[in-house]
């Protein structure tokens, strides 16, 4: 949190690549003192909406429960969620477009738009790709989000909302397999690229 606010100090763009996907939540608290209207876009298989997990509060299975404690967010590609997750999103505020929603409405990506304005953070857990596409991750999900709808999806928010910021989490190498690693450096350079587009960044 503290190097985060340190680089917003110089109005620089975080990007942070993990790891956990608990490490998010202290980038959000950092840009919510710069840009308090911020608002989150998690982009997941998993709800991450656990008040605890194995005994703590701060737990890869519980950074969109923290988050949404602290800002609004919108939630996509999600394809599991436990019994306490849907109940809890059931009351929250929280915008969730599940995998299902996605096959089924043509329009998915305008949807997630009209529910994001101002200032965006996108969090991105690999496991949101379908795991033929990204299998180095530590809890594959079957019927993920594919590669160009994923980059189709942050080039139009990042066309109408300012990304302050973004990170990828959640790569778990497999030895001898390069292709994935190929792809979580890809999609940063990609997203990079759509942020600063026109030269403003």
């Amino acid at each position: 949190r503290k190097r985060i606010g340190d680089l917003l100090s110089f109005n620089k763009i975080p990007v942070i690549l993990g790891g956990e996907h608990s490490i998010s939540f202290g980038a959000v608290q950092a840009l919510k003192k710069k840009y308090p209207a911020i608002s989150v876009l998690q982009l997941d298989a998993h709800a991450d909406m656990r008040d605890t997990y194995q005994g703590t509060p701060h737990s890869h299975a519980s950074v969109g429960r923290r988050i949404s404690e602290l800002c609004q967010l919108v939630q996509a590609g999600i394809r599991s969620m436990s019994k306490e997750e849907a109940s809890f999103l059931a009351e929250s505020d929280v915008k969730t477009f599940s995998m299902d929603f996605i096959h089924e409405h043509p329009e998915w990506k305008k949807k997630i738009c009209e529910n994001l304005s101002g200032d965006i953070y996108v969090t991105i857990d690999l496991d949101v790709f379908d795991p033929s596409l990204m299998p180095a991750i530590g809890t594959p999900e079957p019927g993920g989000i594919y590669w160009n709808d994923l980059l189709d999806l942050i080039r139009e928010v990042s066309s109408r909302c300012a990304i302050r910021g973004f990170d990828i989490v959640e790569l778990t190498p497999i030895p001898g397999m390069i292709a994935p690693d190929f792809l979580a450096a890809k999609l940063t350079y990609r997203i990079m690229g759509y942020i600063t587009e026109g030269g403003e960044n």
